[in-house]
């Protein structure tokens, strides 16, 4: 009986053996594809595999809360607010259609959030009392060249009244002195009065400074005829008496060329605990793409965007006061690109990277360097290697942050540039003759990495693609980790989607790294069909969730002072060996300021830790943060979430 069945058993292998011998013959590459898909499987979920590269997985969510996530940011809740805006969807924008969710990783809920206004290419970050400030957005899409009928452009307004400033409504037509043209603003727009300029020597009055103000006009008729070619003086109709005297426009060239999108000024906080946007004071200036940031007393910088005309903001920041919550403008002017990557120091200065994310001139604001926003002195940073390439390049705070050290990831040429660089920099600011030194090189040019801080000391450097927006099927699957400490950097687990443009990371409380968004401009090699937006989220579960034990982190306050301690419990307290303060994201753009590790001292209790904030505010700004301890083989505990007064 033994032996017949042995001979079943071998035929039926026999059998099967000449089956795939024919499937084989008939279609060979295609069976071998499947052999090595089922084995790459395999390999990538062997626990060894797991404990020395970690592991990716994604996140799809139900059809009806998919999202083109554009920005991302980590509540004090534990949950992530998901920002779309009109998630450069055109058909979107124009039917009003703008998306916000709230999306639990925990107890994997989604809650759809009524969005005020198309937050689509907003700036964010944290704010002392734990809300998300968010300011800007998008006014209009652009049009590009051939989609554009009406000749258009910028027109400067003069106000040469010193007594009264003048508004002037929409649909406010300018007729051209010379060439007979007639353009009507699409918008309203507020002329300052005159200011009245004398001779500081003498006090003799001199002139009259006019108020000036910036608005978008359009012809009136479609067609190529009514473009303009040089500047012109402009009439204002509906004016009479000394204020057409004191009022009238001027126009460089007003044509068909390309129109970029446009910025609001609008700004919200939103509350994680009510779940709801709140309007606050608007900006003086519209802005699309800007870069918020942390100020050394606790306010928030507002820098660079787009206005509401489509033209580079000139230079004019501007400050939140997050207990008024209102707006002035900084004394200086200092302009930047969009998106500019400023992070702010211990010393109370900002350190600009050079990092950016698009629109601007290549020769104005692209140099790196420490800006001090008071006196607006800007003292540039020399060595850094392809500096034409770094637009879309990302920067992050090595950790710990005390040590005030930056590395500058890949990035690419202006523009739509094929150029992209295969270089990371590294700078330390404490040193005494501060400069750029190339880090560890990646394989490939890399245009929008993601560098996300762990509690461990080690930086995740993922996804990006060769080419501008992931263009001929340049999307990067691969996946470093960095460590700060010895400067080195391996391969680990590849990522199963490739994120490019409109694409960010966050930390989890549980120590996993959230992956967001992705905006190919075609979805083909050859570049001849568009690209869809990718929806789906990505979870990388980093190596060292994959030992023995986790160190467990519980009880102790809720809030702890700068310069305090206090105190934790641990069922693993003699095996601690570091405690770590990050602040959570705000990402979008390949640019997240925010995110920060801070060191904290560490004594160990009999059955607990004891750790002490460090009192530098610059260093430790107001606000929600997540505690970490690591034990010696470097892995985290769960977050406990701490607020800093």
């Amino acid at each position: 009986m033994k032996d017949r069945s042995s001979h079943r058993r071998a035929r039926r292998i026999a059998i099967g053996a000449a089956v795939v011998l024919a499937l084989a013959g008939m279609n060979g590459p295609a069976l071998y594809r499947f052999g090595s898909e089922k084995y790459h499987e395999y390999a990538i979920n062997r626990p060894e595999y797991k404990a020395e590269n970690g592991r990716w997985e994604i996140v799809e969510f139900p059809e009806e809360y998919r999202l083109n996530t554009i920005h991302a940011a980590l509540l004090h809740t534990g949950k992530i607010l998901l920002i779309a805006g009109s998630g450069n969807n055109q058909d979107n924008f124009d039917a009003k259609k703008f998306d916000t969710r709230v999306w639990d990783p925990v107890k994997k809920t989604i809650k759809k959030v009524p969005t005020p206004a198309d937050l689509f290419c907003t700036g964010h970050t944290q704010l002392p009392n734990g809300n998300l400030l968010i300011a800007g957005g998008t006014k209009r899409y652009e049009k590009l060249k051939g989609d554009v009928t009406k000749a258009g452009g910028l027109m400067i307004v003069h106000n040469e009244n010193p007594d009264k400033p003048i508004t002037l409504p929409a649909g406010t037509k300018f007729t051209g002195k010379e060439n007979g043209q007639t353009f009507v603003s699409k918008d309203p727009v507020v002329v300052e009065r005159a200011e009245k300029k004398f001779d500081p020597a003498t006090g003799k009055f001199l002139r009259n400074e006019p108020g000036l103000g910036r608005i978008y006009v359009e012809a009136q008729r479609s067609g190529k005829k009514y473009e303009t070619g040089t500047e012109d003086n402009y009439r204002i109709q509906g004016l009479s008496g000394a204020a057409a005297r004191n009022t009238y426009g001027i126009a460089q060239k007003l044509a068909l060329d390309k129109k970029d999108f446009q910025g609001i000024k609008d700004a919200y906080e939103f509350d994680p605990v009510a779940e709801k946007y709140i309007k606050v004071d608007p900006m003086k200036e519209a802005r699309w793409y800007p870069t918020l940031t942390t100020l050394s007393d606790g306010k928030i910088l507002s820098v660079s965007g787009l206005d509401d005309i489509g033209q580079l903001v000139p230079g004019k920041n501007e400050v939140f006061d997050p207990k008024t919550k209102k707006w002035t403008y900084t004394k200086k002017i200092r302009q930047f690109p969009t998106y500019p990557a400023l992070f702010p120091m211990q010393n109370g200065k900002i350190f600009y990277s050079g990092s950016n994310a698009g629109y601007g001139p290549d020769d104005v604001g692209r140099e790196p360097g420490i800006w001090d926003v008071e006196s607006n002195k800007f003292t540039k940073l020399p060595g850094l290697s392809d500096p034409k390439l770094m637009e879309t390049s990302g920067t992050v705070l090595l950790p710990p942050a005390q040590d005030e050290k930056y590395m500058v990831i890949g990035g690419g040429g202006v523009g739509e540039s094929e150029r992209s660089s295969e270089k990371t920099r590294v700078i330390d600011l404490l040193a005494d003759d501060p400069k750029f030194t190339d880090g560890p090189s990646m394989e490939k040019g890399t245009r929008y990495p993601q560098a996300s801080i762990l509690p461990d000391d080690t930086v995740l450097i993922s996804g990006g693609s060769e080419d501008y927006r992931g263009r001929g099927d340049s999307n990067i699957l691969e996946a470093r980790m960095y460590d700060a400490k010895t400067g080195k950097m391996k391969r680990v687990a590849d990522p199963l989607v490739g994120r490019n443009y409109h694409s960010g990371s966050i930390l989890l409380p549980d120590g996993r790294l959230m992956f967001f968004g992705s905006d190919s401009l075609y979805s083909d090699k050859a570049n001849t069909k568009p690209g869809k937006f990718e929806q789906r989220i990505e979870i990388y579960t980093p190596p060292y969730l994959y030992g023995d034990s986790q160190p467990t982190l519980s009880g102790g306050p809720k809030t702890v002072k700068r310069g305090a301690s206090a105190t934790f419990t641990s069922q693993h307290a003699a095996a601690i060996k570091t405690a770590r303060l990050i602040r959570p994201s705000a990402s979008t753009h390949v640019t997240d300021v925010d995110q920060k590790s801070i060191a904290l001292d560490l004594k160990k209790t009999e059955d607990g830790v004891t750790v002490t904030v460090p009192k530098n505010r610059n260093l430790v700004p107001s606000g929600w943060y997540m505690l970490f301890v690591t034990d010696e083989q470097g892995t985290p505990s769960k977050a406990q979430w701490i607020k800093v007064p």
